[in-house]
Order: C-alpha cells, then sequence, then structure tokens
C-alpha cells in the first residue's frame, strides 16, 4: 500500500513539473524595427485571422520566419504574429531615422509651412516607405531640408536567413585514368596538339560579306530611361518629431500680400529682415528664394527682398537675382557694415550658390534701409547626398579669409567720386 502512494506521488509529481516548464522559442532569424505609428500582429496569414497584439512605432522585433512580403516577428513580451514586412525598418534605417530626428532640433529652420489635408510623414524619402506619424489638416511645420530621390520600390528590413553549405565541386572523371598516371610519371610523353587551321584564301571577300554589314547596321538600342524622381522636404514638427513629405503638399505660410509675386513659382525659404515704419499695421520686409521648376538638385534659382513702401501702401521689390543655382540653409542674421569711419549693425543674410566656374560660395548680403549689397564671399564646401542632414555648423567654408583681410565692396558715393576725379583728370 505504501509503495503504491509513493509511486502516486512520484507520477503526480512528474506530472506538475511537466506543466510548469515554459515552452521553447523559436530561434529567431533576425531583427527589425516597427516603422509606422502602430502595426497589428495576426495569428495566421488568412485575411480574417485575429488580432492578437499591436507593436509602436521604434519597437523591437525579434524575426522568426518570412513568407513572401510577410513575416512572423516576436514582441519583446514573447507575444509571437504575422505582419507586413515592408512597415518594418531594418537597424540602419532606425539608426539613420534616431540620428535625423535627433540632429533636426539643431538645424535652421527655412520657414515654416501648412499642410491643407492630412499628409502622411515618411521615415525615409520614398512613397512605400513606413509613415511613422501623420500631420492633420491646417497644422504648422517647418521646413529644414530637401532632397531629389528616385522614385523606387522600398528596400524594407529584411532578415539573415542562414547560410547554405555549399557543397564541393566533384573532379571530372578522365577517360583513361592508366594514361594519365603514366604521364605523370614520365614514362609516355603526352602526344602534341594539333597544328591551328590557317586563313581561308578568300578571307577578305568573307569579311566584307553584306551580312556583317547589315548586322553592323543595325541601331544601337537605346538605354532605359532614368526613373522617375520627387522633391522630398525634410520637416520639423512643433514637438520635435522630424521626417520626410513630399514638397509639393507643403505650402509656405508667408502672407499672402506678398505670396501674391510669386508668379506661379515656388517659395522655398522666407525670412523677415526688419520692420516698415507704419504706424497702422505692422508689415515687415521679406526675402524669400524660389524655383521654377522642380524636380533639380537645388534648392532655388532666384533670390528676392521685398520692402514695404509706407507711402503707397503696396510691397515692392528692392533687389532680386536670376538664374542661379542655391542650395540651403539659407540664414538670416545681423550684419557688420562700415558707414563712413563708424561700424554698423544691420540685417543681413546668407546664402550658398554656384559660381561662374561651377564652385560653391557662400554670399552674405547687408540690408542697409531699402539697398542690398555683397558685403563677403567665401569658398564653400558642400556635404555628400548622405550627409546633407547635418547641423548648419558642420558646414566649414573652405579658405575662408581672416575678418580683416575680408574685401567690402565700395559703396554707390565711393563709386560716384571715383567717376568724377577720373573725369576730371581727362579734362586736365
Amino acid at each position: 500500500m505504501v509503495r503504491c502512494r509513493l509511486f502516486l506521488c512520484s507520477i503526480l509529481c512528474l506530472f506538475l513539473a511537466s506543466c510548469n516548464q515554459k515552452p521553447e522559442h523559436s530561434p529567431a532569424i533576425g531583427e527589425a524595427f516597427v516603422g509606422p505609428l502602430s502595426i497589428n500582429l495576426k495569428q495566421d496569414l488568412s485575411a480574417k485571422a485575429q488580432i492578437i497584439g499591436t507593436a509602436r512605432h521604434g519597437d523591437k522585433l525579434e524575426v522568426l520566419q518570412t513568407r513572401r512580403s510577410f513575416s512572423r516577428v516576436r514582441t519583446s513580451g514573447g507575444i509571437e504574429g504575422w505582419t507586413d514586412g515592408k512597415q518594418l525598418l531594418s537597424t540602419r534605417q532606425m539608426e539613420e531615422l534616431r540620428r535625423i530626428s535627433g540632429q533636426s532640433a539643431q538645424m535652421p529652420s527655412q520657414g515654416a509651412a501648412t499642410v491643407y489635408e492630412m499628409v502622411n510623414v515618411h521615415t525615409t524619402p520614398n512613397r512605400n516607405a513606413p509613415s511613422s506619424h501623420q500631420l492633420t489638416e491646417n497644422s504648422s511645420v517647418d521646413v529644414i531640408g530637401h532632397r531629389l530621390a528616385p522614385r523606387v520600390p522600398f528596400q524594407a528590413a529584411s532578415a539573415t536567413a542562414p547560410v547554405k553549405p555549399t557543397t564541393p565541386k566533384r573532379k571530372a572523371k578522365s577517360k583513361d585514368k592508366e594514361k594519365e598516371k603514366e604521364w605523370s610519371r614520365g614514362s609516355i610523353m603526352p602526344p602534341s596538339p594539333p597544328a591551328p587551321p590557317g586563313l581561308p584564301p578568300d578571307w577578305l571577300q568573307l569579311s566584307a560579306s553584306p551580312l556583317l554589314k547589315e548586322k553592323r547596321a543595325k541601331p544601337i538600342k537605346a538605354p532605359p530611361p532614368p526613373p522617375k524622381v520627387d522633391d522630398w522636404s525634410l520637416i520639423r514638427t512643433k514637438d520635435g518629431k522630424a521626417g520626410w513629405v513630399l514638397a509639393g503638399k507643403l505650402s509656405m505660410t508667408i502672407p499672402d500680400d506678398v505670396a501674391q509675386y510669386a508668379e506661379g513659382r515656388r517659395i522655398t525659404s522666407y525670412f523677415k529682415l526688419g520692420d516698415s515704419q507704419n504706424k497702422e499695421q505692422q508689415k515687415f520686409h521679406w526675402l524669400w528664394t524660389t524655383i521654377a521648376k522642380g524636380q533639380v538638385p537645388y534648392e532655388f534659382d532666384q533670390i528676392r527682398v521685398f520692402i514695404y513702401n509706407v507711402r503707397r501702401r503696396r510691397y515692392e521689390t528692392a533687389y532680386i537675382e536670376r538664374n542661379v543655382k542655391g542650395y540651403y540653409p539659407v540664414t538670416q542674421q545681423p550684419v557688420e557694415v562700415s558707414n563712413r569711419k563708424e561700424k554698423l549693425t544691420v540685417p543681413g543674410f546668407s546664402v550658398i550658390v554656384e559660381n561662374k566656374e561651377g564652385q560653391l560660395v557662400r554670399k552674405t548680403y547687408a540690408f542697409e534701409g531699402y539697398r542690398v549689397r555683397v558685403i563677403q564671399t567665401e569658398p564653400w564646401k558642400r556635404l555628400s547626398e548622405t550627409d546633407q542632414i547635418k547641423p548648419f555648423e558642420d558646414l566649414i567654408p573652405l579658405n575662408s579669409p581672416a575678418p580683416e583681410q575680408t574685401v567690402t565692396q565700395p559703396s554707390w558715393w565711393q563709386r560716384t567720386k571715383a567717376k568724377l576725379n577720373a573725369l576730371t583728370n581727362k579734362a586736365r
């Protein structure tokens, strides 16, 4: 009786121990991160499959299995389910997104923009890239960058599949193994190869065959057309989030009485240069950059400064520069100018453009009253396309002259005085 009880107790203990054992997890073949704001995890791949969990943007997932464009993943809480693999980011893509978000706070704004409908903010400049968040109607963002990206399929995160073992190639069997052994021993010399055949007597006529002429006369196939490209703008939201939006979805929020002079051109940046002496209503002087056509690697092709004429109660153009190739960032900052023997601080701005030799230069302008003039020009180095998203301080000028060596252009009075002196010397 006692033995029977001991036997039943041992069986019961083994059963309880087997129940307490945790199920073994499937081995992971890779890792990925959630790209959209949230994704659903389904129990299987059927259309009516039950949703067993969700994952948020930036969550790290373990990839267990891939089937076509779908992936079976496991969250940090142990939930396993199927999701769309196109909505996952690789480790490199997630690091790039975090780098852009961290550096966006240090990048200068090129102007505020608004959207008139719900717009997706993508993690990379690609139409099929995951959307990390959305912009609601009439929301305002800061434009901080631009990129021209080809319209190609998005490269989603791919799990690292196990490497298949390679089988060694089999050696070709010899027809006569005994002769090969004898040749290797040196007892029998291998036969000498036959002499190559000579040219036929009519080889010149054959080379001038009409068939060859027709073959040579065939037109060469034209290379395939380049892929279509899109203009993307890097934006920063009020809460510090960064992402990519199609440039055509944004509208710069410059006042309408100034924007009416755009003449169909797209405004790419704008800044305030000062306040006008208008007692009835507060008006500002404006700087903007525009571009006539998109899908070009630079950001603007025209610079324009507007002043508000208090007497006529309208905006007028004080300075315009056309047919330029300009790049971000455009900055607005006070500058020092010499007025006779005094130094004054006036509003100013800087732009990065190409000169006649195709080299990049940074031009600094001074806004004195209603007059705009260049006070400094220095060589500039543009970063590569992959390094464009960097703070403004990282763009270091090349061979920048010292402040005491900076050459300033003569004023209007100095130029007029020089002309008068030249005419007087000729009269003498």
